[in-house]
Formats: structure tokens, sequence, C-alpha cells
């Protein structure tokens, strides 16, 4: 009776090992919200972008002077000569790159520095330099490369190209198809580039306190990567022969103990 109980045993230890591999995991975003009851939070002013090197920026002039708009907006100028309309070809502005000093070459202004600035902040520069040359400027700064990459365990990892400089982490998963269901929501990677610095920091979106982080709210060339948890991490570690040589392992050992508990009775 005692061996009996023994064999009994270890088949047992042997399904709890198994099952163990295969524990329940939180698949839930902000799990901690409960269903029934109301949840709210303060909008945070989340700090915007700031222009890095490498950005390509749309910069518009406007005026109460056509032929300036012209000149700033890179477009096509027309002049008069003895009673004839002259057009002067200008290239179109297809966005002014911030180089690796972190400067745009704008017309009649020359080199302008604008790397570290925010939106606003080029915006309120340019229209002051502007000033010396047009009355009244109204300036606009656009993006038009500011692009995420979201890769790791989502339906469609890719870089995405946006036409807004404001998409949060839940938007850029959406935009990749969500998560698969191997991903781990309680440990999300965001990889950023920021005065210099590369930062790496991990989110746990099952958790609401996400909502009020820094990084909730991406930033242009930010990198979201999501983790498998450890049953795809085995899965792409163990070609097929492995998985097969396991199998029979299992199968025999699990007959030998079968076959032991026969014996003894």
């Amino acid at each position: 009776m005692k061996n009996n109980t023994l064999v009994n045993s270890l088949i047992f230890v042997i399904f709890l090992s198994a099952l163990s591999g295969c524990a329940k995991r939180n698949l839930v975003y902000f799990s901690d919200i409960e269903s029934e009851s109301d949840f709210s939070t303060e909008i945070i002013d989340f700090p915007e972008p700031k222009i890095q090197k490498g950005d390509l920026l749309k910069i518009t002039v406007s005026s109460l002077n056509a032929e300036s708009n012209l000149l700033f907006n890179a477009g096509v100028m027309s002049s008069s000569e003895n009673g004839r309309i002259m057009n002067a070809a200008v290239p179109i502005n297809e966005g002014y790159l911030v180089d690796k000093n972190g400067q745009v070459n704008f017309p009649v202004l020359g080199m302008v520095v604008l790397e570290g600035l925010t939106k606003e902040e080029a915006i309120e520069k340019m229209a002051q330099r502007l000033e010396e040359y047009v009355k009244d400027p109204i300036v606009n700064v656009q993006y038009l490369n500011f692009k995420i990459t979201v890769i790791g365990e989502v339906a469609n990892p890719n870089t995405f190209t946006l036409e807004t400089d404001r998409i949060t982490i839940l938007e850029a998963l959406g935009l990749a198809g969500d998560m698969t269901e191997y991903g781990k929501r309680e440990n999300v990677l965001v990889i950023r580039d920021e005065g210099g610095v590369r930062k790496a920091v991990r989110l746990n979106l099952n958790n609401r306190e996400i909502l009020n982080s820094p990084y909730f709210m991406l930033h242009q060339n930010d990198v979201v990567y999501v983790e498998p948890d450890s049953i795809k991490a085995v899965q792409a570690s163990t070609n097929q022969r492995s998985l097969a040589v396991l199998g029979l392992l299992v199968s025999v050992g699990v007959s030998l103990l079968f076959n032991l508990r026969f014996y003894l009775e």
C-alpha cells in the first residue's frame, strides 16, 4: 500500500508540473480598475515633444505681403518686366531637415537652430526672426516624419509615420493590431532618445497608473517593444525534433510509472 501511494504521488507531481507551465495570465488592460466602479484621474499636461536632429519639418509663413508669402513658402514668385509677367521657379517646399547641428536652412534667414525646441517655441523663434522682413508674420510648424515603431508580440509590428505629433501608447498598439495573447502587458518596454540620452522604461499596462506616466504619450522615434511570455520563448527556442524527443521521454516516463505501480500491486 505504501508503494502504491508513492507511485500515485509521483504521477500527481508530474501532472502538477505540467499544469504549472500553463498558469493563467492577465490579458486585461488596466485590470486594477474594477468593472463595477467609476474611475477618474486628472488629465496631465504631458511634455511636448522636442525637435530633434533628423526631423523633417513643414514650415509655412502667412502675412499681408503676397510676395513674401511666396518666397518663404517656396512657391512660384511672379514679377513683371516690360509689361510682361515673369515666373521665377522656386522648388516646392518638401520640408526642412534638421541637420546634424540642429539647424534648418530657411529662405532669407539662413541657418536657424530649432533642435531642443517644442513646436510652439520654434514658431515663436521663427516669427521673431521673420519680423525683420515681414510685418506680423503667422508661422506654422508641423512634423512631416513623426514616426513610432511597435515591435514584438503584436499582430502587425511596423514603423508608423503619423500626421499628428500626439499619440498614446494605447493608440500605437492599436495601429499595430494590438498585442497577441503571448504579449506581456505587465512589461512593455519604451525606448526613447531625448537630449542626447537614450532611455528605456518598462510599463505595466495592467496598472491604471500608466495613465499618468510621462511615457503614456509617445514622442517621435519612440520604439515600443512588447516582450513575449515564457511559453512563447520556449516555443521559439525549441525545434520540432526537441519537442518530439521531449514528448517521447514524457510518454516513456509515464508508462514506466504505471507499469511500476502494476508490478507493485
